[in-house]
């Protein structure tokens, strides 16, 4: 398997621009959990980030890509993992540990602001996926690769990438409407297990 290119390290401006959209987004949490989603305009963010309207929109698109946005961000990370995973893994194995290498990376306190701010927009939920169609095609390229198969002619790559991120996706959304607080990392795993090993009857 070849080794991914190093990424470029960060210069001064990428990280006042990634600090500027962090701010943003604590910012929208805490007042999404604090007034809840509906009542929250983007001046109201802007003002609690201490931005300029203009600045907020050169950052976001959309509130509701404050929320989903930031569940789709991992996916180049998802990717980079999974091309690191011993070459002899099998691909099921594989990419269920880049995932829950990467959901297992989050913060826990920003994680737990993230998910007060989704429970005001339930609405929004089913739309948080983990996977974004632009990186899809990443994905299925590198576990074909593992798999040693061409994707166009075998549908089992593609299959495995959709299978186990709606997995992954469910088990998200489980973790958001559950009160108990359970890691996320392990509820994550847990339901990739079912689609690396299925079991549907007791």
């Amino acid at each position: 398997m070849t080794t991914p290119p190093a990424e470029r390290p960060p210069t001064l401006r990428d990280r006042q621009r990634a600090q500027v959209r962090a701010d943003i987004h604590a910012a929208a949490y805490r007042l999404f959990a604090a007034r809840g989603f509906a009542n929250v305009t983007t001046e109201d963010i802007a003002a609690e980030a201490s931005v300029s309207p203009r600045t907020f929109f050169r950052h976001v698109a959309t509130k509701e890509d404050l929320l989903l946005g930031a569940v789709q961000r991992g996916n180049a990370a998802i990717a980079a993992l999974l091309a690191r995973r011993p070459s002899g893994e099998a691909p099921e194995a594989a990419l269920a540990a880049a995932i829950v290498s990467r959901v297992g990376s989050f913060d826990d306190a920003d994680l737990q602001t993230w998910r007060a701010a989704m429970l005001t927009a339930p609405e929004l939920l089913d739309r948080a996926t983990l996977l974004a169609a632009a990186d899809r095609s990443r994905l299925v390229e590198l576990v074909a690769t593992r798999m040693g198969v061409d994707p166009a002619d075998d549908n089992r790559p593609g299959l495995l990438v959709q299978l186990s991120f709606a997995a992954a996706d469910f088990a998200f959304a489980q973790w958001v409407r559950d009160s108990r607080h359970r890691a996320l990392a392990a509820d994550v795993a847990e339901a990739l297990a079912v689609v690396a090993h299925p079991r549907w009857s007791g």
